[in-house]
């Protein structure tokens, strides 16, 4: 539950002072979200299934503190500080070695003429591709997410489409005015570290809402990987771009995402088709995905797919069901399932 901070003794608590008078009074806001399912999981090529009870099925838990104050004339300025959480075990980040604050670290000016964010923030990639499939930002369910987002350590050697993560640190964001609803956001992250200075990463995407239509599209040219900020292994540069659309005909939402990436050093190119639709059924929503990636540098193809309910309980919380099946060509297939709870805060 988002709770704004009306008194000089929690600013304090918080680490927060300032003073009253002709200013706007800043507020503060506790915020995030918990998720946990129970299933069993066996993505392709691994060798048997793994019973879990697992954080984020749906979407990943996390929690953090996020802040704005108003300077007068249409000026402002934020903060976010978040951080992913693994509520199995209380462990802070999305795995080891994961920063604390690696959802967001960063300060922010806002106006008439869009939004500055410094500091750590989402990369390009991330809005287009958890937007545009019917499973948003669920990493162990949907089918997009799966093949742009996470490699598997399972001996199949399957990288994500787009390695530079989901978030990049050192970064300077533009955010533009919404036009008509278009949108569009221009990224670059500095390498950060000490070593040649002629590395980094650099992209945009843009994003269109007009009452049923959506439209989409990012383009990323990566030479630094995340969240720490090293180059990559290879010394590669990686180029990945994604075009996507979703129509809400009222009886179905439907969903369609085209994207190619690229290792400058290798010539291996992937190439991810998506399709997905959401179909509203009694009082929650029937999902379905699925993606299929040709990898020309494994000259393997992956094909994954996924049906699912999402019930809610109230505007915060949700209760969901997942089914999936994963394949990737000369090794063997794994389904997976869940069922969870998501609550809001």
């Amino acid at each position: 539950m988002k709770k704004n901070t009306p008194t000089l003794a929690l600013a304090a608590l918080l680490g927060l002072g300032f003073t009253t008078g002709a200013y706007a009074q800043p507020t503060v806001e506790l915020t995030g979200l918990a998720d946990m399912y129970a299933g069993s999981i066996r993505m392709a090529g691994d060798a048997k299934s793994r019973s879990v009870v697992d954080s984020g099925g749906m979407t990943t838990s996390w929690w953090g503190l996020k802040g704005n104050e108003d300077l007068g004339g249409g000026l402002k300025v934020g903060f976010a500080f978040t951080s992913f959480m693994r509520m199995g075990n209380g462990a802070l980040g999305r795995f080891d070695g994961d920063t604390p604050f690696s959802r967001d670290a960063n300060i922010w000016v806002g106006g008439n003429f869009g939004r500055l964010t410094i500091g750590r923030a989402m990369a390009p990639n991330f809005l287009p591709t958890i937007l545009f499939n019917p499973f948003g930002d669920s990493f162990a369910f949907s089918p997009l997410v799966l093949h742009a987002n996470v490699p598997l350590f399972n001996g199949t050697n399957w990288g994500a489409t787009t390695p530079a993560d989901t978030g990049w640190s050192n970064q300077l964001t533009y955010t533009t005015p919404s036009v008509g609803g278009l949108q569009a956001n221009l990224h670059y992250q500095f390498r950060g570290d000490a070593g040649p200075n002629n590395r980094y990463n650099a992209g945009a995407n843009v994003l269109y809402f007009n009452g049923p239509l959506a439209l989409t599209a990012f383009y990323e040219r990566a030479q630094v990987n995340n969240p720490v900020a090293t180059v990559f292994a290879d010394g590669s540069t990686r180029t990945d771009w994604m075009l996507g659309g979703s129509y809400d005909f009222t009886a179905a939402k439907v969903f369609l995402t085209y994207g190619q990436a690229r290792n400058n050093v290798t010539d291996a190119r992937s190439k991810t088709t998506s399709v997905g639709a959401s179909v509203p059924l009694g009082t929650g929503k029937l999902l379905a995905a699925y993606a299929h990636t040709q990898d020309s540098g494994l000259d393997k193809t992956r094909r994954t797919a996924t049906i699912g309910y999402d019930y809610p309980l109230s505007k915060r919380t949700d209760l969901y069901a997942n089914l999936m099946n994963d394949r990737i060509s000369g090794s063997s297939s794994g389904t997976s399932f869940g069922v969870g709870m998501r609550h809001q805060f």
